[in-house]
């Protein structure tokens, strides 16, 4: 038996709080991005509307004066210059292809290197819980929150070498700081021992590919999210009505979205088939049968029945759109409630909340 060290368990608390003040600030930097662009596409437009009013008067002079500074003598009278913005930007989306944009964006890039930082510190909180408790930090509701937390932004992370998923660092990034602030409020354990169901290799195996495969759905929870206020916003600009969410200019159209959700959500989909089968083996491991309608096996195979029938529908059935979308939010719903209410509100052999 590991001896607990309450002193880098200590440290390891001192990390989450400053891994979450650190989020915080990056959270307002996405935010504050966002703001800027949309005040940026409006003056734009405003620029926009300014010049093609000049144009036709400009024309209409032309028409009835000629000369030289005609329209057609090439003149700079006769072509008045159109705005150009460094935003990537194609019919009131982002680019679909999610590349890099040749603009800098100043509050993005602040907000990706506290972002950088804080999953540094982050990092360093989990694994001090680990060395404190002498173990994987993962054996309850807060441990698996906090973990899950730091997994779900260094995934973003990642994404962002090969794609500019910048538009949702605002909702990954909050939902990181919810996840922490839920784990130090509602469920604050201290570091200590795993009860003795826990204490098998199968844990490291079962727990972390379940925490790998929430921090996929968390991504694509995001997306269809987005998805939904996009889809809706282009079918607004489409029936000639004002752009009231000018933000959302940086955010990619809503097929590209939801395509990009479709394929995380089938890599997650295997993580999590992965989970129900080495969580079977594990309990036969531990209880003597593979099978035993606990209640967080159940909801472990509903969480993999939605997004089955998820991606079933969306690739066969032709579900895509809103109901695709819907789809993808209710399955981590599931995963939510699971984590939730079962552990919590739900007696059974996977009662490990710590609480």
């Amino acid at each position: 038996m590991p001896v607990i060290n309450e002193t880098l368990g200590q440290y390891s608390e001192l990390f989450m709080l400053l891994a979450a003040g650190t989020y915080t600030v990056a959270f307002i930097a996405f935010a504050w991005d966002l703001a800027k662009s949309s005040k940026t596409f409006q003056a734009v437009d405003l620029k926009a509307a300014a010049i093609t009013a000049g144009e036709k008067v400009t024309v209409a002079a032309g028409r009835v004066g000629g000369g030289l500074g005609g329209p057609d003598a090439g003149g700079p009278a006769g072509r008045a210059e159109r705005p150009t913005s460094g935003l990537t930007v194609e019919g009131g989306t982002a680019a679909g292809d999610m590349k890099y944009a040749g603009e800098r964006r100043a509050p993005a890039r602040v907000a990706v290197a506290l972002t950088v930082l804080g999953v540094l510190i982050h990092g360093a909180g989990v694994v001090t819980r680990a060395f404190g408790a002498g173990r994987v930090p993962w054996g309850n509701m807060y441990e698996f929150l906090t973990t899950g937390a730091f997994v779900a932004v260094a995934v973003f992370l990642i994404v962002l070498i090969r794609r500019d998923l910048r538009f949702l660092g605002t909702f990954v990034i909050g939902l990181a700081i919810i996840m922490l602030v839920a784990a130090s409020v509602a469920f604050w354990t201290p570091v200590g021992h795993l009860v003795p169901a826990l204490q098998s290799y199968w844990l490291i195996i079962h727990v972390s590919i379940a925490v790998l495969s929430s921090a996929l759905f968390t991504l694509t929870f995001a997306m269809s999210v987005l998805q939904l206020i996009q889809s809706r916003r282009q079918k607004n600009l489409a029936a000639g009505r004002a752009d009231k969410l000018a933000f959302m200019r940086l955010v990619p159209n809503a097929l590209s979205l939801e395509n990009l959700a479709y394929r995380i959500n089938a890599i997650a989909f295997i993580g999590w088939t992965f989970t129900l089968m080495f969580g079977a083996i594990w309990a036969e491991k531990a209880w003597g049968r593979f099978w035993g309608w606990d209640p967080k096996e159940v909801w472990t195979f509903v969480i993999w029945v939605v997004y089955a029938g998820y991606l079933h529908a969306r690739a066969t059935r032709g579900w895509t759109g809103t109901r695709a979308a819907w789809l993808s939010i209710i399955g981590y719903a599931c995963v939510i409630l699971n984590f939730t209410l079962v552990n919590t509100m739900l007696n059974g052999l996977h009662s490990y909340s710590g609480l």
